[in-house]
């Protein structure tokens, strides 16, 4: 809480913001903003071979890993990923697909009648060195995975105990032909999102403990320990990224050419022996950091960005960056939830005893106005859409409930919960627990008589909307007698201290926190590590033995019904509070093209520029 006094006056400038942006004064209507980006892009121009594109990373989250396989703490700080190193799989941007099979490093997984044993075909991709992308060097990544795990379950976030990629083997039948064995039969879908997760590394080079050391049989566990701790030490001295050999091996479209430890900016020069899907017409892509979105927001403006992405509080620009010969595209990503996470462990106050009921978390909900936050000209600006449930828009598993909220914006109802379960209710003041116990009418267990319901909410200092709406949500609450205190943290400081599973000794630092989107697997949007009890990304420590069975049911069964389930009863039961789902808007120089899937794969933040091309 060091920062309180600065953070303060950042509050009440978001205040200010709010109240002059809700007040009018003249420009496009949020409904012209949002028809002003909704059409797809299409693919123009006659290729030119060369140039350099300069692309704005996201604000306040710069790189500082280069190990595909990052632990949970430095989850989305590392550089060009999918750029360097593919997956087996590449994730899809489409809603309805887990995987995008054209840009994948194999054919689709073939499954055995009782779905234990999985055969997966290699395609002819190469390594920049020139030797083909084999099985074996599946099966090493598989074994220095399963190493980490070892180490810690917090050295993957996607990992939750008991669950892939433990009993799961594999074995190499052919240099071009994979074998998985699998204890437990998986959904296929949900296999599926995992392997696009399962990062693809060099076997015969990076099998080493030391540098210049000896290469070693990474089949046996105490040689793949030892290989990952040299890998992961490496990774650790960023300001040698670009000139180490060891990351210059690589099987996607492009290899480091340098690296900004200062900063987080890189350049990505072409992989000159890629073998797969693209032209690779692009000499350079230049990733440039930034500290804000205003910052970005200039940058477009001067004409030095190619590609990036606009804060929706800059919606209104829209119309100005066309005119200055930019393409914008909007929508929401497939699979994203926005939300506020709530950490059920943190015990300031008695938040853990407060926030366990669910009154609480449905009246906290019935705060969130989420049509008017879209139509706030100082939140989303009319970018964004309202959503319910961990599925996002339009997702092919949708709740049981469909559009229709389980708990929708209503103040009056939120206050009645709080009074038909024994709090007296002081707007603008202080509410308290005025009936203590669990019977019926009374506030709880463990929530002693003269309780207050206080909390501090850890903001992302960026996309702006984020802070936006949070000051929105705290006064909402305020009337009801709720302090809600905002302290703003960057992406990254929140990124590596704000989990429980990762960072457990801040638990107390943040009851709840909102750093923006939380992407599933698109076409299969299961929670499992997110919000099972074991989950490796369970950063709020939530706990619901019903949810773990439905989760495994998603997870295990061939059901494609079961995430429905598991969908709706997370909905319900409100482990985070549902904010809207901003849409991505993606900005190109009309210059610079290519098919209408590689910038339809930018509202997820997956980049193909292999794919591009510039033309007059």
């Amino acid at each position: 809480m060091k920062h309180r006094g600065r953070l303060s006056v950042a509050a009440v400038a978001a205040v200010a913001v709010l109240a002059t942006a809700c007040s009018g004064g003249g420009g496009d209507t949020t409904k012209d903003i949002a028809g002003s980006y909704t059409a797809k892009p299409v693919q123009t121009g006659t290729p030119k071979q060369g140039g350099t594109a300069t692309v704005a990373l996201t604000p306040g989250l710069s790189p500082n890993y280069i190990y595909p396989y990052p632990p949970a703490a430095a989850n989305g700080t590392v550089i060009a990923r999918g750029q360097l190193w593919r997956s087996l799989y590449r994730p899809s941007g489409e809603g309805d697909q887990v995987a995008d099979a054209e840009l994948s490093l194999a054919e689709p997984p073939v499954y055995s009648p009782d779905r234990k044993t999985v055969t997966i075909k290699m395609k002819d991709y190469k390594w920049s060195t020139g030797k083909p992308v084999t099985a074996d060097d599946v099966v090493f990544s598989l074994a220095l995975l399963k190493a980490a795990l070892k180490e810690s379950p917090a050295n993957w976030s996607f990992y939750t105990p008991g669950q892939f990629p433990d009993g799961v083997s594999a074995e190499a039948a052919a240099p071009d032909t994979l074998t998985l064995k699998l204890e437990t039969a998986y959904n296929p879908s949900y296999l599926l999102s995992m392997l696009t997760l399962l990062y693809v590394l060099p076997s015969t080079e990076w099998n080493i403990a030391a540098t210049g050391g000896p290469h070693l049989d990474y089949k046996q566990p105490k040689n793949a320990k030892a290989i990952y701790k040299y890998l992961t030490k490496e990774s650790e001295s960023q300001a040698t990224f670009a000139g180490n050999p060891l990351w210059q091996v690589v099987n996607g479209p492009y290899r480091l050419k340098s690296f900004d430890p200062t900063t987080g900016s890189f350049s990505l020069a072409r992989n000159e022996s890629y073998s797969g899907p693209g032209e690779s017409r692009l000499d350079q892509i230049d990733f440039k950091a930034f500290t804000s979105a205003a910052a970005v927001l200039n940058q477009f403006k001067a004409g030095n960005l190619t590609v990036g992405t606009l804060d929706s509080s800059f919606a209104t620009q829209i119309g100005q960056l066309k005119a200055k010969g930019y393409n914008v595209y909007g929508a929401p990503a497939p699979a994203r939830f926005d939300s506020l996470v709530i950490n059920f462990a943190n015990t300031v106050n008695n938040f853990d005893k407060v926030i366990a009921q669910p009154y609480v978390r449905q009246a906290l909900q019935r705060l969130v106005d989420q049509q008017g936050y879209i139509a706030s000209r100082g939140i989303y600006n009319g970018a964004a859409s309202p959503n319910y449930s961990t599925a996002g828009n339009g997702s092919p598993y949708p709740p049981a409930f469909g559009d229709q909220p389980p708990y929708p914006y209503d103040p009056a109802a939120a206050e009645k919960l709080l009074t038909d379960n024994g709090w007296k209710v002081a707007p603008n003041g202080a509410t308290t627990c005025e009936r203590p116990g669990t019977g019926p009418g009374q506030c709880g267990a463990d929530i002693p008589q003269g309780q207050t319901i206080s909390f501090t909410l850890a903001s992302a200092s960026s996309p702006a909307f984020v802070g936006a709406r949070d000051v929105a949500f705290a006064s909402a609450a305020k009337k009801l007698g709720i302090e809600v205190k905002i302290v703003t943290k960057s992406l990254n400081y929140m990124y590596a201290n704000y989990g429980n599973t990762f960072a457990p000794a801040t638990k107390n630092e943040w009851a709840m926190q909102d750093y923006g989107p939380l992407y599933l697997a698109a076409g299969y949007p299961s929670s499992n590590t997110v919000f099972n009890t074991e989950g490796s990304f369970n950063l709020g420590s939530y706990k619901n033995a019903e949810v773990d069975k439905l989760i495994g049911a998603s997870t295990f069964g061939a059901d494609q019904k079961a995430l429905s389930a598991e969908v709706t009863s997370l909905a319900q039961d409100l482990p985070v509070l549902f904010l809207p789902t901003p849409h991505t808007l993606v900005v190109w120089k009309n210059t610079l093209s290519g098919p209408q899937s590689s910038f339809n794969a930018l509202i997820s933040f997956l980049y193909t520029p292999e794919l591009w091309y510039f033309h007059s």
